[in-house]
């Protein structure tokens, strides 16, 4: 079943267009990766996707309803939830209260308890820092307290912006393996990412794009055996 679907969506900041004219599906219960180089345009897609910015032209559809001019908290309450490029966590809360936040929207008080355990199952180091200021945590627990956030909110749909940006590279692997396993549990996926090995890797499709537009796609096996996507993105040549 598709669970969100884009149609020939473009997105302009002024005069610049920066995506055109793109369309693709995400199916339920599937990782879907978007990679391309620097201002390729994945960014401002995922920031249409959760309403931050709002489409020139096009539809989006999520769960066969139109939600292209749907107010962006609205769509955290429909079940899209986004972890932002730069993790954008409250530096200032603690633990428990970034994740609070995350959980604004809900008022089933046995539900968000049953997600304060999910959460904390998937990132012990989560609920040994509960107290803990978020702004004095290292890069990696930021980013873990980022996604956390982003599943207090209970998404049918999770949103992840470059989740691997800055982080030394044992937090890198364990970052993409909490990943699965949050889509194992039954949360859809679209994934942002320039280490495009693990992004692909994990990926059941994914999408390539180039200067806004879309220019390649199959399953992430497929691109990942693609000689031209490992030349440009994976660093063989």
């Amino acid at each position: 079943m598709t669970l969100l679907e884009l149609k020939n969506v473009s997105v302009s900041y002024g005069r610049i267009e920066a995506i055109h004219d793109m369309s693709f599906s995400v199916a339920e219960g599937e990782i879907v990766s978007l990679i391309g180089a620097n201002g390729a345009g994945k960014s401002t897609t995922m920031k249409t996707i959760s309403g931050i910015l709002n489409p020139s032209h096009g539809t989006i559809h999520f769960d066969g309803q139109d939600i292209t001019k749907m107010k962006a908290h609205i769509r955290v309450v429909r079940g899209i939830s986004q972890a932002p490029e730069g993790r954008g966590i409250f530096p200032g809360m603690t633990v428990m209260e970034n994740l609070d936040m995350g959980a604004f929207g809900r008022k089933d008080r046995s539900g968000m308890a049953a997600d304060f355990e999910r959460v904390f199952g998937l990132f012990p180091r989560l609920a040994e820092r509960k107290t803990q200021v978020g702004g004095t945590m290292s890069g990696g627990e930021q980013q873990m307290l980022a996604i956390g956030r982003a599943l207090m909110s209970s998404p049918r749909l999770l949103l992840l912006d470059e989740p691997s940006m800055g982080l030394a590279p044992q937090f890198i692997k364990q970052i993409f393996t909490i990943i699965s396993e949050i889509n194992q549990q039954g949360t859809t996926v679209l994934l942002v990412e320039q280490n495009a090995n693990q992004a692909l890797a994990r990926a059941n499709r994914a999408f390539v794009l180039e200067t806004g537009s879309i220019t390649r796609s199959g399953t992430g096996r497929e691109l990942l055996a693609d000689p031209a996507i490992k030349e440009a993105y994976l660093g063989v040549g």
